[in-house]
């Protein structure tokens, strides 16, 4: 479905809060209830204390939000704060689309891309998938890091 639909990215608006939030609940829920850990008040409140509009990037297909990311450049490497895509849009390739082109972003500002996936989530293996080694294992998230192959 994604293959031939055009795919668009765009920054994202105060406006749009709500809208994150709901699509985040949605694609969270269910490795969050896999370790009994899902309470939709929480996932909202840690969202919406940290939104940062100029970090937050929608996806959309024919005008419908089907993703969004929150990328954060630090002093020595970018951090993928947030990859969220609607559970109806996983596993055709839009999430590897998304990635590549942060990847781009790290390697025009030759810095690593690191991220936290949470430890039950199938999110793990799609992103050794893409590319990235663990670094490191915290109470409940592995953290990953990709950097340009020299």
């Amino acid at each position: 479905m994604i293959g031939s639909d055009i795919v668009h990215i765009l920054q994202a608006q105060l406006s749009d809060l709500e809208d994150l939030v709901a699509l985040r609940i949605k694609a969270m829920q269910p490795s969050l209830e896999a370790v009994g850990r899902f309470d939709p008040d929480r996932a909202r409140e840690r969202f919406v204390n940290s939104f940062s509009a100029g970090n937050t990037f929608k996806v959309l297909i024919d005008r419908q939000l089907v993703g969004f990311y929150v990328v954060i450049e630090k002093t020595d490497h970018l951090w993928l704060d947030h990859l969220y895509i609607d559970p109806e849009f996983q596993g055709n390739s839009l999430g590897k689309r998304i990635i590549g082109t942060l990847k781009q972003q790290a390697k025009s500002k030759a810095l690593p891309l690191r991220l936290g996936a949470l430890k039950e989530s199938r999110a793990n293996a799609f992103y050794l998938q893409q590319g990235f080694v663990p670094i490191d294992r915290q109470e409940w998230d592995n953290i990953y890091q990709w950097h340009e192959p020299e």
